[in-house]
């Protein structure tokens, strides 16, 4: 009975891991680019497990094409300088994202820039390290 138990758990945890592996899992995306866009701010919302943002970004036939930017979790983006309020649906920004693999509009979020000029990624700036003595 106690072997039956312990291969349940292992079962049951080996589960768990492979979906949170598969949720994790940016097979989709393209880390090894980055694609900056220049539109206006859609709808920009502040959510667990991870917040988002639509651009509307114009195209070469001068139309819009709209572009979804995944971001971390409001709690990863408030270490790194956020604030719910930080942006807007209006805004006109520049937003830089490691691209969707298919080619679709959209990615990973790396960075966005302001309409005041200030950047913002989603990773806490690091401490100044101290210099080294000779």
């Amino acid at each position: 009975m106690k072997r039956l138990q312990v291969a349940g758990s292992l079962a049951i945890a080996l589960c768990m891991a492979g979906s949170a592996w598969a949720h994790h899992n940016a097979a989709g995306i393209d880390r090894t680019k980055t694609v900056a866009v220049e539109g206006t701010v859609k709808q920009f919302k502040w959510a667990n497990p991870h917040s988002w943002m639509e651009l509307e970004v114009p195209d070469k036939k001068g139309g819009v094409e709209i572009w979804n930017a995944e971001m971390t979790a409001p709690s990863g983006l408030v270490r790194a300088g956020w604030k719910k309020t930080t942006i807007k649906a209006g805004d006109k920004v520049k937003v830089v994202v490691n691209p969707m693999a298919n080619g679709s509009p959209g990615g990973l979020f790396v960075s966005i820039t302001l309409p005041t000029g200030q950047e913002l990624t989603q990773q806490a700036p690091r401490p100044a390290q101290a210099p080294v003595a000779p």
